[in-house]
């Protein structure tokens, strides 16, 4: 009996917005809390991000001024698939959390003003693909800016589960004069932390990682500001974890993945506080 052909595994993007603590101690990210209702990951804390879709393939004009074929080189894939990823992570960014990495023609980041000047629902038409987001980019001058963007890894959901993603994570600074706005329907809540708090409240059971997040964390613990965290950033590591047989909460095939469990552990059941 022949098998069936093995669905390709749909890509996603991620991006850990960074802020330099008003104490000038370690950078701080923002995160997400999803909404507990949701089919795939529910209930943990994230960062703002989602699914490659058709609306990610951007006219080339919008593309003037980068360099999609070192993009290609550095994420591993096509120029037009790179576009893709880039663009991606722009749209979801602004539609889960109103910031908008991008530019005008003339180089210059975008206006808060600008921002706050468009309609209050223009995030949920975006995200509902009721407003295409290279018009809406191009209605208004602006090109998505991904200079700012740097990779951090590429993660890659074990075999079993029935959702499965190709996520490329990257970190940029939150862009002078934007600040996050009201979430989308995917998210319950919000906050700044910092590497070390947001992996202490995990060792606690105060908030759920998942392993990607818990090792972006782990690999931000030594940056001191938003500078030394993009510094350390830059090289694309494909991380294809796996579950152990029946143990559904146990993965491993990444780094410190012994550490993931020990701490996962540690906080279970989740605490109460």
């Amino acid at each position: 009996m022949t098998s069936p052909t093995a669905q390709p595994i749909p890509q996603a993007a991620t991006v850990l917005l960074l802020r330099d603590a008003p104490d000038g101690g370690a950078p701080e990210i923002f995160t997400i809390t999803r909404h507990a209702s949701l089919a795939f990951s529910a209930g943990v804390s994230a960062f703002p991000g989602g699914r490659i879709d058709s609306a990610d393939a951007l006219p080339p004009d919008l593309w003037d001024g980068t360099d999609l074929a070192a993009w290609g080189r550095l994420l591993r894939l096509e120029p037009d698939a790179a576009g893709k990823v880039l663009a991606g992570v722009v749209r979801e960014t602004f539609e889960e959390t109103g910031v908008l990495l991008a530019r005008n023609r003339d180089g210059t980041p975008v206006s808060a003003d600008l921002l706050s000047d468009w309609p209050e629902d223009t995030r949920q038409q975006v995200e509902d693909q009721e407003m295409d987001f290279g018009a809406l980019l191009a209605e208004h001058a602006l090109r998505p800016d991904p200079s700012g963007l740097r990779p951090l890894s590429r993660w890659i959901t074990p075999e079993g589960p029935p959702r499965r993603y190709d996520t490329y994570f990257f970190a940029a600074a939150l862009p002078e004069g934007q600040l996050p706005g009201t979430l989308s329907f995917e998210g319950i809540a919000s906050r700044w932390t910092t590497a070390a708090e947001a992996l202490a409240d995990f060792q606690a059971g105060r908030h759920r990682l998942m392993p990607p997040t818990w090792a972006q964390f782990r690999a931000l613990l030594p940056a001191q500001s938003v500078a030394d965290a993009l510094a350390q950033a830059g090289t694309i590591e494909t991380v294809q974890p796996t579950v152990v047989a029946g143990s559904p909460r146990q993965i491993i095939g990444f780094t410190d993945a012994e550490d993931y469990a020990l701490e996962l552990a540690a906080g279970w059941p989740p605490s109460e506080e």
